[in-house]
């Protein structure tokens, strides 16, 4: 009997040694770099004609055992669409997307079987660099999934001792020609080392260099689908009362986000001691993550009567449909020329055709600038 005893003590130690040791082994892949990175900051001085590509919400019914499908359709399109801008004076030259990029950050198998390998299609086949931001999602609030995150994106985001990155975390930044990019941490927007990091890195800017500000995060500050609407969520009021501000200080010219599976724009228009300014809020989470539906306005009084001193206003610009089928997939293509941004909406499959300004392109500035 002891003797048998002994012999299961062994197995069962056996088999939780290497267990244990396949759970360490298992870890999410990084994602392949592009061949070519974005250059220094200082090399790239000069650009102002350029493209990027923004989009957010890749989670699929798949992930863990099949490839992305409905992702896939907009990776093949983004690369028809690198391929074909790269003769011209707009190249595309890097990739923003928004966060949520597979069901349950906390699972390898979601990242390793369904996202990595298409994203590798981008910064490999595309030869373009890939920036991703967190979601709820990726549940980066938790430590596995802040370091599954970080192994799939180590390539590719600024390395943990460089200026353009807040140590340990998945906040950053970024300089490309006259345009600089801040990832923010939409999940945690309450955390005060987050918000000093992103001040401090807006107000040291070279404004003389740097026109235009764009922020990509993943919970909007405005939007009108079931993460909107009538409800708001924490991390909105956060956004709003912490984030619009500091925005408004610094003259952001573009805030990206996701969070709801559909389209919407939205447009601020304020004043202060340097003139009038417009902000274009875009939510964008068409990337294949089931379709939202529009819900409701929300309800911005509180936020208005908040900034009431710089004159701040609304416009919903285009809001989303009540219909899931005209709500498509989707990713956007920002055309910078110096402080001219346009923005282009393209769609695929069933929704190829999606026109939300009567066609797809719209100009982000007023008409009489």
């Amino acid at each position: 009997m002891k003797v048998t005893t002994r012999i299961l003590l062994g197995i069962c130690l056996f088999v939780c040694t290497y267990y244990l040791r396949a759970q360490e082994q298992e870890h999410v892949s990084a994602i392949k770099p592009p061949a070519t990175p974005l250059p220094d900051e200082a090399a790239s001085r000069g650009v102002t004609k350029f493209c990027f590509i923004v989009y957010g919400d890749t989670r699929g019914r798949r992930d863990g055992t099949a490839i992305q499908y409905d992702h896939s359709m907009l990776i093949d399109s983004m690369l028809v669409q690198i391929k074909k801008l790269s003769s011209t004076d707009h190249p595309i030259k890097f990739v923003l997307q928004s966060g949520d990029a597979v069901v349950d950050g906390t699972d390898v198998k979601q990242w390793n079987f369904s996202f990595v390998p298409l994203i590798d299609r981008l910064t490999t086949d595309g030869n373009v660099p890939y920036f991703l931001v967190p979601g709820n999602h990726e549940r980066t609030t938790t430590d596995l999934g802040m370091k599954n995150y970080l192994d799939a994106v180590k390539n590719l985001i600024p390395s943990d001792d460089s200026p353009r990155r807040l140590r340990g975390t998945a906040t950053f930044s970024f300089g490309f020609g006259n345009t600089f990019i801040v990832a923010l941490d939409a999940n945690i927007p309450a955390d005060e080392k987050q918000y000093q990091w992103i001040k401090g890195q807006l107000e040291a800017l070279d404004r003389n260099r740097y026109a235009n500000i764009v922020v990509f995060c993943h919970q909007a500050p405005f939007s009108s689908g079931p993460h909107g609407g009538p409800k708001v969520e924490p991390e909105t009021a956060e956004l709003r009362k912490r984030f619009m501000p500091l925005f408004h200080e610094n003259h952001v010219r573009l805030v990206f986000s996701g969070h709801e599976h559909l389209f919407e724009h939205w447009v601020e228009r304020y004043s202060d001691a340097s003139g009038a300014h417009r902000m274009d809020l875009v939510v964008s989470g068409g990337g294949g993550a089931p379709i939202y539906t529009y819900t409701g306005e929300p309800n911005l009084d509180d936020y208005l009567k908040d900034n009431a001193r710089i004159k701040a206003s609304l416009e919903h610009l285009v809001r989303p449909s009540v219909d899931r089928g005209s709500n498509p997939y989707h990713y956007l293509i920002v055309y910078v020329d110096g402080e001219k941004l346009d923005l282009e909406v393209n769609s695929v499959d069933w929704g190829s055709g999606f026109s939300p300004y009567r066609s797809n392109k719209v100009v982000l500035q007023d008409a009489h600038r």
